[in-house]
C-alpha cells in the first residue's frame, strides 16, 4: 500500500461516549470495594440487584426498597448476617451519594454523608462521639494512631477546612494538587469523629470534593485498593518519637497519584508495615 493509503489523518475522528452502564458499575465497584476497610461482604440478593441498576431495570432508590423489605422477611426467620444486612445498605447509599449533584465543603457535610450512610445501621449515624479511643493496626504491630480529642472534634474540622477554602486549586499544577488532598484528607481522617464508618465517610467526602473541583476519579481503586487507602491513611498519621518513626504520607500520594493521574504505582499493603515495631526486644 502507498503512504497516502495508509495515511489516516484525513479521517474525521469519531466522538466516543461513555456507556451509563460502565459509569454505573463504577460507582457500584467503589461503594463494595469500600467495604472491605470493615471486612464486609454483599450479599447473593445485594449483586442480583445492583445488575438490575447498572442495566436500567431499577432505580437506585428501588434497590434500596427491595433491600429493605429482604432484610425485613430475613429479620421475621432470625436469618438476618448482619455484617451484610450493613454492607448492602451502605453500599447503596453511597452509590445514592455519588449520583447527587451536590457537595458542600463544611462539617456539616461530612456529617450528613455519615447519617445518610448509617442510618438504619447505627443508632449514632451523623453524631459525633463522645469518647476517645484507639484501634490496634496490623501494620502497627498492634499499636495506634493518636486519634483527635473528642472534646475538639468540630473546632479541628473546622480549622482544616477552613484551611482547604482558602485554596485555589485552578492555580496549581497537578503535583500540588495531589500534595494538598493528600494532607487535606490525611489531616480530617485523623480527627475521626465518628466512632464507626469514618475511613467509608471521608472517601464519599474526598471523592465528592474532587468532582466538584472538575477533577475524573478512578472508582476501581478503591474497588481494589481500599484496605491500602485505610493502611496509607494510618501510615499517614502514626508516629512514634521513642522509636523515631515519622509520619509518611508517601503511599497516600501514590494512591492519589493513581487515582487522578492514572498512574500504576504498585500498591501493597505490606509495603506499609512499620519493621521498627516488629523487631522491638522486650
Amino acid at each position: 500500500m502507498s503512504e497516502r493509503e495508509l495515511d489516516s489523518s484525513i479521517n474525521d475522528y469519531i466522538e466516543v461516549e461513555t456507556p451509563k452502564t460502565y459509569e454505573k458499575q463504577l460507582q457500584w465497584d467503589m461503594a463494595i470495594g469500600l467495604q472491605e476497610v470493615d471486612n464486609l461482604k454483599p450479599s447473593k440478593y445485594l449483586k442480583k440487584l445492583l445488575q438490575e441498576n447498572v442495566t436500567g431495570e431499577k432505580t437506585i432508590y428501588e434497590v434500596e426498597y427491595e433491600l429493605k423489605q429482604y432484610y425485613v422477611e430475613k429479620y421475621k426467620t432470625d436469618k438476618i448476617v448482619q455484617e451484610e444486612f450493613e454492607c448492602d445498605l451502605v453500599s447503596t447509599r453511597i452509590v445514592q451519594l455519588l449520583e447527587e449533584d451536590n457537595f458542600e465543603l463544611s462539617v456539616d457535610y461530612i456529617k450528613y454523608i455519615h447519617g445518610y450512610l448509617f442510618k438504619d445501621v447505627y443508632e449514632f449515624a451523623g453524631e459525633f462521639r463522645k469518647v476517645d479511643f484507639s484501634k490496634p493496626e496490623r501494620i502497627l504491630n498492634n499499636d495506634s494512631v493518636a486519634y483527635g480529642d473528642h472534646k475538639l472534634l468540630k473546632q479541628s474540622l473546622d480549622y482544616d477546612i477552613s484551611l482547604e477554602k482558602s485554596k485555589d486549586y485552578g492555580k496549581m499544577n497537578i503535583v500540588d494538587v495531589i500534595n494538598n488532598i493528600t494532607d487535606f484528607s490525611s489531616r480530617i481522617w485523623q480527627t475521626h469523629p465518628f466512632r464507626e464508618g469514618n475511613t467509608r465517610t471521608m472517601a464519599v467526602f474526598i471523592e465528592k470534593y474532587l468532582v466538584s473541583l472538575g477533577y475524573e476519579v478512578d472508582n476501581t481503586m478503591f474497588k481494589e485498593k481500599s484496605v491500602y487507602y485505610r493502611n496509607s491513611l494510618v501510615r499517614s498519621n502514626y508516629f512514634n518519637n521513642y522509636l523515631n518513626i515519622k509520619q509518611n504520607n508517601s503511599f497516600l500520594i501514590k494512591f492519589y497519584e493513581n487515582l487522578l493521574l492514572g498512574k500504576n504505582n504498585n500498591l501493597h499493603s505490606r509495603d506499609l508495615i512499620v519493621e521498627e515495631l516488629f523487631n522491638i526486644k522486650n
